[in-house]
């Protein structure tokens, strides 16, 4: 009986160990379970709406554009009118009588009545005859003229260089964006040259967009760049630099670089003044020469001092722009057209001994 009972233990024992064992083999060979996912939709992209303060600003931009284009041609049209046959054969006269000097020449250009009639008012501020004189004009030049406005030099230069020299000007693309202001200045450009086969015929165009495209003829092919109220509007784009070096590309060896620009107050600074469109005149001449070009010589010819230089609408406030309308208008008249700089450089070729400043 003991020995049936301790079999019975036995047995008992064994089959235990037998089934912990198998349990814990089980255990340790059961596969695992897959890694949990979690699954995430996407949702599809979008594209975000336009800023509707971006969007005014350019329908705003644009209208403007649109107005000042309406005004354009509404000038045209009225110029046209006032541009009869007996008027262009005038201009054939003109072009082709023989001067015996550059200031013959622009005595009788200034006298002709082919000339926009808004701008012999201005002849007692610009001093043509002095200041071409100054920079050294002659008729046989090639002349390339940066920022031609509304043709106040144009209209004065072509008829002296139609013979025997050249005249390039120089302005904005005329077929940008519908938004910018540059395009009704490249239009209205287009529309001058068109104005007079006579006057006009021989003077080539170039549309340039900087910073991309400022290439203003074949390298070292003008005897003269002018840039006459340009240099602030540059330096307000921080392309001055650009237009420097395009301009010291053009020129001959020896050419000249003559820019008259509005003249800030000899304590200003340039980041000061050049949102109110006036410069210093150290900072400018430190810029030029800085490019490659020497000063060759300073006039006074173009100086004005009536002029305070510290108006909250800055030079426009004075004439022509005279922006303030009736306000004051009177004050400012009587100022007139602002204080400017009259600098001569020269791109002086390699290996040439300095020029003497005047």
């Amino acid at each position: 009986m003991v020995i049936k009972t301790k079999f019975l233990l036995g047995a008992l024992a064994l089959s235990s160990a037998l089934t912990a064992t198998a349990c814990k083999k089980s255990e340790k060979e059961a596969p695992k379970p897959p890694p949990t996912t979690t699954t995430t939709t996407t949702p599809p992209a979008t594209t975000a709406a336009p800023d509707a303060g971006a969007v005014d600003e350019v329908a705003a931009r644009r209208a403007k554009v649109a107005e000042r284009l309406a005004k354009l041609d509404a000038d045209v049209a009225k110029e046209a009118a006032r541009w009869t046959p007996e008027l262009e054969a005038k201009v054939v006269a003109l072009r082709d009588a023989p001067y015996k000097s550059v200031d013959e020449a622009l005595t009788a250009m200034l006298a002709s009545e082919h000339r926009h009639p808004n701008h012999p008012p201005r002849d007692a501020y610009r001093h043509p005859r002095e200041t071409l004189g100054f920079f050294g004009l002659t008729p046989d030049m090639h002349v390339i003229e940066l920022g031609s406005g509304t043709g106040w030099y144009t209209e004065l230069l072509a008829p002296i260089l139609a013979k025997r020299g050249s005249l390039t000007v120089v302005g904005p693309d005329p077929e940008g964006p519908d938004d910018q202001m540059s395009i009704v200045y490249g239009r209205r450009l287009v529309k001058l040259l068109a104005k007079s086969p006579a006057l006009y015929g021989a003077v080539k165009r170039v549309a340039i967009t900087p910073p991309d495209r400022l290439t203003l003829g074949e390298p070292g092919s003008a005897d003269m760049v002018i840039a006459f109220r340009e240099m602030h509007n540059w330096v307000g784009a921080k392309a001055h630099a650009a237009y420097l070096a395009a301009i010291f590309a053009v020129l001959k060896d020896g050419g000249t670089f003559a820019l008259i620009d509005h003249r800030a107050k000899p304590d200003a600074t340039v980041e000061a003044t050049v949102e109110s469109g006036y410069l210093p005149e150290a900072w400018v001449i430190e810029q030029v020469k800085a490019a490659g070009f020497e000063l060759a010589a300073q006039s006074e010819i173009n100086a004005n001092p009536k002029d305070t230089k510290d108006y909250e609408k800055g030079v426009w406030t004075l004439p022509p722009a005279l922006t303030l309308g009736d306000v004051d208008r009177d004050k400012y008249v009587a100022i007139g057209e602002s204080d400017r700089m009259t600098l001569k450089f020269v791109k002086r070729a390699a290996g040439a001994a300095p020029a003497a400043t005047k």
